[in-house]
């Protein structure tokens, strides 16, 4: 196991986000350009000073080099750009901090651009060529996400008797917290009645429990702990990650055919690398943005990472637990159910916000600490930030 090992040496010194929504009127790159410069500004630099871009996506975005040369970066030595989903969103801002930790660059930004609703639409179908999985999948329907992962539910329900009223607790929760949140796609309070009667659309997730489909950006600025106490903001420093999963991944985010075992996902594959690089616990967290594509993502996250034993994830949720006064607060903006989808990235977003203690009517009081995580399926990424 390759454990990240530069506890609290990088930090966040900038964020960037356009607004969140079903139709931009504004291309990917348009979106990605005014993320970027927006974290550029808030962390009291300019783009001369930038010299690095990371960023992922699914053939539905623009490359680093393009975003760098719109905005006129004089000198952009090192642009990465992963071919990955949600999985990598933490992936990216640690990809940063090795690419400054090797001399590659001083001052990274990491951005997620889309327009998820109006442009390509992730969920809406896959090639059928025949090869790879979709050969195998596709004569069965077996060709969306909400498909695809509405299997994982299922056998977590099947095996550890996970309810609807328990996945309606995190939609409602999460929908609770978007109401004091501007940026927020969705902002109607939900009962639980309105949860358990929204429309189904593949067995068993009804809508609510799906994430948005959102035209948008998010950027976050990395950079060294020493440069950022001289920067604008409060440094939110990065002080664990770590990304992977289990074995037989497949040739993609959809293969899972093979995974030995859909009641649980990747996050119980890099719990002991996680929690070992930032020197803490899941005891340690004070609050968590935790990647919720789909409501069932939450349930084997928490019990993968160790935020409660195997199985007990759909009761852990309950009796308020999870909300904004609870135990664990998670997901404070609203998540990707009711903020908006911008790939798991808008994640770390909120967690720097909450923070730097600039999370206006939904911050939250005494909190030092944050988990973020990203991936729902076999593999994903996760971050401990730190005030």
């Amino acid at each position: 196991m390759v454990m990240w090992s530069l506890r609290d040496k990088y930090a966040i010194a900038g964020i960037g986000w356009t607004d969140f929504s079903k139709k931009s009127g504004k291309t990917v790159q348009s979106l990605a350009s005014e993320a970027c410069l927006r974290a550029i500004e808030d962390a009291g630099l300019t783009v001369d000073d930038i010299d690095g871009f990371v960023s992922y996506n699914f053939n539905d975005s623009v490359p680093s080099m393009a975003v760098a040369t719109e905005l006129g970066v004089p000198k952009a030595g090192y642009a990465v750009d992963f071919l990955s989903g949600g999985n990598a969103a933490n992936l990216i801002t640690l990809t940063a901090t090795a690419a400054i930790e090797a001399g590659l660059a001083k001052n990274v930004i990491c951005f997620r651009a889309m327009n998820g609703r109006s442009g390509f639409r992730l969920g809406g179908g896959r090639d059928m060529a025949a090869h790879g999985i979709t050969q195998y999948t596709a004569p069965f329907g077996w060709i969306t996400y909400p498909q695809a992962m509405a299997m994982w539910c299922r056998r977590h329900m099947i095996d550890f008797g996970t309810t609807p009223e328990q996945l309606g607790e995190i939609a409602v929760t999460f929908r609770h917290n978007a109401i004091k949140n501007e940026r927020a796609m969705q902002r109607e309070p939900i009962t639980m009645d309105d949860y358990l009667n929204s429309k189904k659309i593949v067995d068993p997730f009804r809508m609510l429990d799906i994430c948005l489909e959102t035209d948008g950006a998010c950027a976050v600025l990395i950079t060294s702990a020493d440069r950022a106490k001289d920067m604008k903001q409060k440094p939110v420093y990065i002080s664990g990650g770590a990304y992977g999963g289990g074995p037989n991944q497949g040739e993609d985010l959809f293969d899972a055919i093979r995974w030995p075992d859909h009641s649980s996902n990747y996050a119980a594959y890099i719990a002991d690398e996680l929690w070992a690089s930032a020197g803490m616990g899941p005891n340690d967290i004070d609050f968590a943005q935790i990647y919720d594509c789909f409501t069932y993502s939450i349930i084997m996250q928490l019990e993968g990472l160790g935020f409660c034993k195997k199985g007990e994830g759909g009761p852990f949720v309950e009796g308020g637990r999870i909300a904004m006064d609870g135990e664990l607060p998670l997901n404070t903006a609203g998540g990707l159910l009711s903020e908006g989808y911008i790939h798991g990235l808008n994640h770390v977003i909120e967690a720097t916000q909450q923070l730097r203690g600039q999370a206006g009517d939904r911050q939250l009081k005494d909190i030092e600490t944050c988990l973020t995580t990203a991936g729902a399926m076999t593999c994903g990424s996760a971050m401990v930030l730190r005030n």
